[in-house]
């Protein structure tokens, strides 16, 4: 690999190796959801309502299916970089890359399949209304085929990120998205496409970043080059991943049930509702995935200096990325609440919608910082090898309160509001178990290298 994208993570001072790390991946997200967003936004100005509709019905049904395959691309990430840290291991990170795109490769074409047949019944079961149905079915079929695309783009990059890696994946997101971009304002103002040319816009778009990160890995020296020949099921490694990015996906899945749980009580307020929930969700994930960068950042750099023993730096890795995120969240959110109308107007001109759209922004962005402190105790927890806690306390903390939430919640004596304030009563839950155990973790480490000094030898 090119000398000048690694980023050296057991040496040196940490804020601006972080940073290094963090705002190429910030921004990287960034685009990746504003041109997720034109989806929304190009249907919405020049489609309708009903079309805004059907495309935000889906995003949780979609998430759902496809969070524990891309989950398990933190198992490649945390996999690689602690092998980086190790050193000398050049022949299982090979294996590991190999392994994680045949993955991809597969796991994308089987997911897919799924999502194209279960696509009706999934839409009956959260009760999307019939006006958008028809429309919301074919996005989400149309969609799936693009499964195999987005799931090699995000193993690849998870590899590229574990050496430090985050400005290369920031260059194929620009070109690919752009291509959506253009794709979608073809598609749908000349050739009126509606729904159906913003979801072939996607996996055009898809398509594109996969092979850019292909073409890029085939080109790098050393143990992440890849090599179509080299493709492979390595059984150790393939454990390896599963056993960090099995519990990430189950995580991300718990959160996408019962954000599909939501959506279904959500649906229940009529097309108006969904169409500023979809609008609001898009505005608030910036929000999120720029605080998601130090999460990422947080598990990489302590994955990679616990593989080489350098235990004092993962403390310091932990208070700058709860700093940074503290930072950039309460600026965000706000921003955000101080804009909230003209920014739910860039999705829908309906003056219903931007209200509604607004009203969820005050309750739900305006706290968003929650969630990402919590998140980046989620990545640090990864990081140090332990995937399993996180996952049970947001099974306890997120699934099961919101389930429980909704199922208590009578939507058709209580307003949409109520709905909302699952969200930030479940982000509290689980920030405050999160923030003990790692204390324990850490004195529990402590208690181990007093016991034996020569381990930091």
């Amino acid at each position: 690999m090119k000398r000048n994208a690694v980023i050296d993570m057991t040496h040196g001072p940490l804020l601006g190796k972080i940073l290094l790390f963090s705002l190429p991946l910030m921004a990287s997200n960034i685009l990746q959801l504003l041109f997720n967003a034109a989806d929304i936004v190009v249907v919405g100005r020049f489609a309708g309502s009903a079309s805004l509709a059907a495309v935000s019905s889906t995003v949780s049904v979609i998430n759902l299916f496809t969070q524990l395959l891309i989950g398990l691309s933190v198992g490649v990430n945390v996999v690689i970089a602690r092998y980086l840290g190790l050193g000398g291991h050049g022949k299982e990170i090979s294996r590991t890359l190999h392994t994680a795109i045949l993955v991809a490769m597969a796991g994308g074409v089987v997911l897919g399949a799924i999502g194209i047949l279960s696509a009706g019944w999934v839409l009956d079961l959260t009760a999307v209304p019939d006006d958008v149905r028809p429309l919301a079915l074919l996005y989400m079929r149309i969609y799936f085929i693009g499964t195999p695309f987005s799931m090699v783009y995000n193993y690849g990059a998870a590899a590229l990120r574990a050496a430090g890696d985050t400005r290369r994946p920031l260059f194929f997101l620009m070109i690919s998205g752009m291509v959506n971009v253009v794709l979608n304002l073809v598609s749908v103002i000349i050739f009126h496409m509606d729904v159906m040319g913003v979801a072939l816009a996607t996996i055009i778009s898809q398509a594109v970043s996969a092979v850019l990160v292909l073409l890029c890995l085939s080109q790098t020296l050393g143990e992440l080059h890849f090599s179509w020949g080299s493709l492979c099921l390595d059984k150790p490694r393939l454990l390896e991943m599963a056993h960090v990015g099995i519990p990430a996906g189950v995580q991300s899945c718990l959160f996408s049930l019962s954000n599909v749980v939501i959506q279904g009580a959500v649906n229940s307020y009529g097309s108006v509702i969904i169409a500023a929930v979809g609008a609001a969700s898009s505005i608030e994930g910036f929000i999120y995935i720029a605080m998601n960068s130090f999460h990422q950042a947080a598990q990489t750099f302590i994955s990679q200096n616990l593989g080489a023993a350098k235990y004092d730096r993962i403390t310091r890795v932990l208070r700058i990325c709860v700093l940074s995120t503290l930072v950039i969240g309460i600026s965000l959110s706000a921003l955000t609440v101080l804009l909230a109308h003209p920014l739910i107007g860039i999705y829908n001109s309906d003056p219903a919608v931007i209200q509604a759209g607004a009203e969820r922004l005050y309750l739900v962005a305006s706290v968003y910082v929650i969630f990402g402190v919590a998140d980046v105790f989620v990545g640090a927890i990864r990081g140090y090898g332990v995937p399993i806690v996180p996952v049970i306390i947001n099974l306890l903390g997120t699934c099961a309160f919101r389930l429980a939430w909704i199922a208590w919640l009578d939507t058709s004596r209580y307003g949409v509001e109520w709905v909302y304030a699952s969200y930030p009563i479940s982000w509290v839950l689980i920030l405050v178990a999160l923030v003990p155990f790692w204390f324990h973790l850490r004195h529990r480490e402590r208690r181990q290298l007093a016991a034996v000094p020569e381990a930091e030898g």
